[in-house]
């Protein structure tokens, strides 16, 4: 397998790191300012997914919630967790797989909630790509190695019968799905995982859909929160509302009279104008989106399972211990999550 990483994303890495340590100083991580909690959340990609996200923020969930909240994306998933590690970011939006990486010799990252919990993306090739076979000796772009979209990516390939090694299949990073979906137009890449928005507007323009996450289940992790143990503990009360208030913002995208408010966003975040994808956003985040997020662990364990051949440290990582659901439990036995959505009627 080989793996190509350009100098130019190097340096941005370190650029990126550099300026979320630098915000962590003025904010601390957390801090209490009057009534609110100021913390920081950060995310790796940009996709429908993050929609709740983006919504809390806009539409005052996180403010109602007592949460002076800053929202920060960084462009890979080893980059959010090493801003998590290092105090940076409080919470992680969507830090996926990587957990298992960092958690080898040690445990301190939990996983608290998982928003989706089966592969979503969709693995696309160039046109003239018809059936796995044709992705022998090809170039298959990622987001960054070790990262979500790249864990994602080997298990579409483990799926249709490939094996980077075997097959001298090229992994390139290239950056996140927009550029993906760019490097695969111009013919700089072969195939990419990249979500069903963009999978739809490629294949309108020929492009081969050789995994449609649609028909075929593979557990995986996503869209999950995840946040460090003793972070946890200091600011349980914080956690719990940051939880509230993307599950309001959920319930407000699958309301249907916020249709037309939720397209908008979309299409305002991921750049587009035409509003097809957009649509087809929206419609995965109804069909994929938990109303009831427990961590998923057997989306972890099939991810542990690939990346442990890897690196054979991380099948001594104990998945139990990386899941902490107390606060979705809470929220469910309480009746919160119920009350939420008996109002979101429609789909």
């Amino acid at each position: 397998m080989f793996y190509k990483e350009s100098l130019f994303q190097r340096s941005r890495s370190r650029l990126e790191f550099v300026l979320i340590s630098s915000v962590s100083i003025l904010l601390l991580c957390c801090v209490e300012s009057g009534a609110a909690t100021r913390l920081v959340i950060g995310y790796s990609t940009i996709n429908p997914r993050i929609a709740p996200l983006w919504i809390a923020q806009e539409a005052g969930y996180f403010q109602k919630y007592g949460l002076d909240t800053m929202l920060i994306f960084l462009r890979s998933t080893p980059l959010l967790i090493a801003g998590m590690k290092s105090g940076s970011v409080a919470i992680a939006y969507g830090a996926g797989g990587s957990v298992l990486n960092a958690s080898v010799g040690e445990s301190d990252l939990k996983i608290l909630a998982t928003f989706t919990g089966r592969m979503t993306n969709n693995l696309v090739a160039r046109p003239g790509i018809k059936t796995a076979n044709d992705l022998r000796r090809r170039i298959v772009g990622v987001q960054s190695i070790g990262g979500t979209n790249w864990i994602g990516a080997m298990l579409w390939l483990e799926s249709l019968g490939l094996d980077p090694n075997r097959d001298s299949i090229t992994i390139q990073v290239v950056g996140d799905q927009t550029v993906r979906a760019q490097a695969l137009e111009t013919g700089r890449i072969d195939a990419a995982a990249v979500d069903p928005v963009f999978s739809k507007r490629l294949a309108e323009r020929g492009f081969t859909i050789l995994g449609d996450s649609q028909r075929t289940n593979i557990p995986f992790v996503g869209v999950d929160i995840a946040a460090q143990r003793a972070y946890i503990a200091e600011q349980a009360e914080a956690v719990e509302n940051v939880i509230k208030a993307l599950l309001e913002s959920l319930a407000y995208i699958v309301t249907p009279k916020n249709h037309t408010a939720v397209l908008e966003l979309i299409m305002k975040r991921l750049r587009i104008s035409d509003q097809a994808p957009a649509e087809e956003g929206y419609q995965d985040l109804i069909r994929n989106m938990s109303r009831k997020p427990y961590p998923a662990a057997a989306g972890l364990r099939n991810v542990q399972r690939y990346i442990k051949a890897q690196n054979p440290r991380i099948g001594d990582v104990n998945v139990a211990e990386l899941i902490d659901n107390r606060f979705v439990r809470k929220l469910d036995e309480t009746g919160f999550i119920d009350r939420l959505f008996s109002g979101a009627t429609g789909h």
